[in-house]
């Protein structure tokens, strides 16, 4: 098997995982086993996956050199994934983190935490989404960083999609509103406010 396939059915593996323990489905079947730990027990396993295919990359793909890249574009790229883990950080902070991670609903609070529109979610609705994309794209350097970038891409695109049908199913015309509104990933309408 090649290297590239290897890493390739690392994160289609990862994906069906991660998208299928969070189907409703799924959820119904886990939670009076797992109860208030779900969320928990849903980043555990995630934290674990993603730790997997991050190894079989490194196996596979780890030894393979840098790419020959111009200096302003190896700068511009490294510009790119500072500027994305920049956007991770300022986005943190406008979600509940305990809530994101799970600890919140072991103190029994709930899973939601209501629509988001101030802070990075003004420019895009997906800020976490759109700070993963640059931080794969800035650190695609070598084989390993650019098969990084294609794979986490398709994921994150995908799990933008199945986000999206969430938020509608949860916050209906408000998110569609908020959806007409604000671009999904790229900032080209600069800050939208909030209506009203």
């Amino acid at each position: 098997m090649s290297a590239h396939l290897a890493y390739a059915l690392a994160w289609a593996a990862f994906a069906l995982g991660h998208s299928g323990l969070a189907l409703p489905a799924v959820k119904r079947r886990l939670r009076p086993w797992l109860g208030r730990r779900y969320r928990l027990a849903y980043n555990i396993v995630a934290v674990l996956q993603v730790a997997l295919v991050m190894a079989v990359g490194g196996f596979a793909l780890g030894d393979r050199p840098a790419f020959a890249l111009p200096g302003w574009l190896a700068a511009g790229m490294g510009v790119v994934h500072l500027v994305g883990w920049g956007l991770l950080l300022w986005a943190a902070r406008f979600y509940d983190l305990g809530r994101l991670g799970g600890l919140a609903q072991l103190r029994g609070e709930s899973e939601d935490e209501g629509l988001r529109l101030d802070g990075p979610h003004a420019y895009v609705r997906h800020p976490l989404y759109a700070a993963g994309f640059l931080i794969l794209w800035g650190g695609a350097f070598n084989p390993l960083g650019l098969a990084t970038a294609v794979w986490g891409s398709l994921y994150l695109l995908l799990g933008t999609w199945a986000e999206e049908r969430k938020l509608v199913a949860l916050y209906g015309g408000a998110y569609l509103d908020y959806r007409a509104r604000v671009p999904a990933l790229l900032p080209w309408r600069g800050r939208v406010p909030p209506p009203g």
